[in-house]
């Protein structure tokens, strides 16, 4: 029986007839013609019979037997990304300027970046990550554990949400920040996380430090990135 991320599984119900997802990394959800053409063929090779599209924007194949893993994963050729365990498991992003007529930032630029930089990343918890063109946040800003979107003026970053059993709304730690100085801070607040949390999601680290202590110990960088 694998386990959760093993062999980049996702374990799906029953121990009696034990089944699995698999769920390429596709990064920003953005996806070409021919990787659709060969999720589909992989799956009618190996009899599945039904994707997921999932709410991280991968596509999963799911009600696999284990004894399919490798060869659907060596059929596929893509990569088996980190859609279980403690790291950054998913950068969830909107269209922005690139296709969406509503957005004031470039979101996807921002995403790949990002996805680049951290997705995978080892963390004393799971982390999901959005990025929004606009205000109206597509990305589902509120519940991510670090999001940034964009306005006129900038992106502004938030820190702390999450869609959990204990669902928390992210709190706004910066405003107005160009595209170097965000991606800066969010490489601050990486840091300050990986330094600081008890093996706990980034809202709840900020309840258990407070959201000024935060700001404070963060004051330098901050008064840096324009609060």
């Amino acid at each position: 029986m694998l386990k959760d991320g093993e062999k980049g599984v996702i374990r799906q119900r029953g121990r009696e007839n034990e089944t699995y997802a698999i769920a390429p990394h596709i990064p920003c959800g953005i996806v070409k013609p021919e990787q659709l053409r060969k999720l589909a063929d992989v799956a009618q090779k190996h009899n599945v019979s039904d994707l997921k599209i999932t709410s991280a924007a991968r596509i999963a194949l799911i009600g696999i037997r284990e004894d399919q893993v490798d060869e659907i994963w060596e059929d596929l050729g893509m990569d088996t990304g980190h859609a279980t365990g403690l790291c950054v498991r998913s950068i969830k992003v909107c269209p922005g300027t690139t296709y969406c007529r509503l957005a004031k930032q470039d979101s996807l630029k921002m995403g790949m970046e990002l996805d680049e930089a951290y997705h995978g990343m080892v963390l004393p918890s799971k982390m999901k990550m959005g990025v929004s063109g606009c205000k109206i946040q597509c990305a589902e800003n509120c519940i991510k554990d670090i999001s940034l979107y964009g306005t006129k003026d900038g992106w502004t970053i938030m820190i702390g949400g999450n869609g959990s059993a204990r669902p928390r709304l992210a709190d706004i730690l910066a405003e107005d920040l160009s595209f170097k100085d965000a991606r800066a801070l969010v490489a601050k607040v990486m840091d300050y996380y990986k330094e600081h949390s008890k093996r706990e999601r980034m809202g709840r680290m900020i309840e258990r430090i407070g959201l000024g202590t935060i700001k404070s110990d963060l004051k330098q960088a901050i008064h840096i990135f324009k609060v």
